[in-house]
């Protein structure tokens, strides 16, 4: 049977931070965006306005800073590990979070099939981000049926891992789910738990449940 393993990167592949954090981090705005992270988790905001509100942080950014965060943000261990070992098993694995598609398009370069953030302008901003493009925690389910026709699955042969709210909706959709590091609302309703900064040992929870 042929797996598809669907990664959430804030919180998940990232530990205890997310993409928009460790970008404003380059250009010193880390407590607004941590504001920002907070009041989206809180639903005092939705996806559209959080990216409205980075993108208007980030008027100065350009590519080095966007490199400088990528290389710089605490990834969990061993993830180009878990992927390669994936591949190699013939299953596939692919990344789908709410952050920006340019921070997250970085992690096929680590192995991942695909990876799908939400779309916005290219670096550095000469347009503002368009709402319609920004994903949500329905998106995610979404995005997983196109990568299930993609590689010939479908839900039945999906594992998915995630930390927040963002999952909610994925983690009902699919059989398997893996809470990384995640707080009490979501890791009740996975069917593995893992507290940690090593994706392998995450990994391992599910790599033999087919």
């Amino acid at each position: 049977m042929t797996r598809l393993h669907l990664f959430d990167m804030d919180g998940t592949l990232l530990h205890a931070t997310s993409a928009p954090v460790e970008i404003s981090r380059q250009l010193g705005l880390e407590a607004e965006t941590v504001a920002l992270d907070q009041a989206i988790s809180a639903g005092l905001i939705d996806p559209p306005e959080y990216a409205a509100q980075v993108h208007a942080l980030w008027a100065e950014l350009t590519e080095a800073h966007v490199v400088a965060a990528f290389e710089a943000a605490p990834w969990l261990a061993r993830i180009r590990d878990v992927w390669a070992e994936i591949r190699r098993s013939g299953d596939y694995c692919a990344v789908v979070s709410l952050s920006p598609s340019f921070f997250v398009e970085r992690l096929t370069g680590w192995g991942a099939h695909a990876a799908h953030g939400s779309r916005f302008p290219a670096v550095p901003f000469t347009e503002p981000v368009d709402p319609t493009g920004v994903l949500t925690a329905a998106a995610k389910v979404r995005i997983a049926d196109q990568l299930c026709r993609e590689f010939g699955v479908t839900r039945a042969d999906c594992v998915a891992y995630g930390d927040s709210l963002s999952d909610l909706d994925l983690f009902g959709a699919v059989p398997v789910s893996v809470a990384v590091n995640a707080d009490s609302r979501l890791s009740g309703l996975a069917t593995h738990t893992y507290f940690g900064k090593d994706l392998w040992d995450a990994y391992e929870l599910v790599c033999d449940a087919r």
